[in-house]
């Protein structure tokens, strides 16, 4: 198994439009001669409906992939979460199963399915270790988001102990950078914030209102870090070794965290974007909003300890996102 990536590898990312799957494919596309010695799919959601069980295991049977990374997913902040949780929870519950499913039946040798850290209690003790998985509640505002994450990462690893299918998964924390949704409603944290400082500065208004408190803490990944970070688990991650990751009571992990360690508060981010974006006015907090979780930061040594760690730093990571922004996207 460790020589993925040395050989022809027919490698399928789902989701590769989004955020996350765009990231990954740029890694992928830049691994040395990677055009010699593998194949790429990344079929469009008009080409392969991820919804649909049936056309799923048709186009693993015809494609026959040996490589699958799960990036697809239906993703939304806390405004998206509560107001559509039957979509949030029903379509991410099928396409996981199906990809999963038909991942298994047809072979598939590697299979790395993306989770996040929301799957955490609302009030687990920090930093987060991955043995914190279903030890109390979970935050109200992405729980159907959450479950299903559950139930994917759940599915990778029953299949892992029943039939020897060689599937691992990772648990992100917040992700930031190119082509992020930049949606006034249904965006994440960071975009939304440099969303909001952008168009003040642009249009020169007086102030910019921020959601909730500012007072909560939360941890931000460039994603082209997740996407390396990926790469370097396909390669080195291997739960059966003997030098893998074990949780608390000597078991190997089928899950990591992934992220970069230290968070910050989302007053202190907001006046960071500010000074990024040249924006001079005043900041307002509407607390009628919620704030979420107090605090999330994940325990990444495990991850650390096998050999990986992020390399963009939170003020240099902003500063490209911002860059790489046209107005028009906002």
């Amino acid at each position: 198994m460790k020589e993925i990536f040395y050989k022809e590898e027919r490698i399928f990312l789902a989701g590769a439009s989004g955020m996350v799957g765009s990231s990954i494919k740029r890694a992928l596309l830049n691994i040395e001669h990677f055009g010699n010695r593998h194949i790429l799919l990344t079929p469009t959601r008009k080409e392969l409906n991820l919804l649909d069980e049936i056309s799923v295991k048709n186009w693993f049977i015809k494609n026959k992939p040996t490589i699958v990374i799960l990036a697809a997913a239906k993703v939304g902040g806390i405004l998206a979460n509560s107001r559509y949780p039957g979509d949030f929870i029903f379509q991410n519950l099928k396409i996981q199963t199906n990809i999963i499913e038909s991942a298994w039946i047809t072979g598939v040798k590697r299979f790395l399915f993306l989770g996040s850290s929301c799957i955490y209690p609302k009030n687990a003790l920090q930093p987060i270790k991955e043995e914190a998985l279903l030890t109390n509640n979970l935050e109200s505002t992405n729980e159907y988001y959450a479950i299903a994450k559950i139930a994917g990462l759940k599915l990778c690893e029953a299949l892992r102990k029943q039939y020897g299918f060689d599937a691992i998964s990772l648990m992100p924390t917040n992700l930031y950078g190119p082509n992020d949704n930049y949606h006034p409603e249904n965006s994440h944290v960071m975009a939304a914030l440099i969303r909001k400082f952008l168009i003040a500065k642009k249009e020169n208004l007086p102030s910019v209102t921020c959601w909730g408190t500012g007072k909560v803490f939360r941890e931000f990944m460039h994603v082209d870090d997740l996407a390396d970070g990926i790469i370097f688990c396909l390669k080195n991650w291997h739960p059966s070794d003997k030098n893998a990751p074990i949780d608390s009571l000597g078991n190997p992990l089928n899950h990591l965290n992934i992220g970069i360690g230290n968070d910050i508060s989302i007053k202190e981010l907001s006046l960071k974007i500010a000074k990024l974006t040249n924006f001079k006015g005043e900041i307002l907090w509407d607390t009628s909003k919620p704030d979420g979780t107090p605090k999330k930061l994940l325990d990444v040594s495990r991850l650390k300890k096998i050999g990986w760690e992020p390399k963009i730093s939170l003020e240099d990571g902003i500063k490209e996102t911002i860059l790489s922004l046209d107005y028009k996207q906002l």
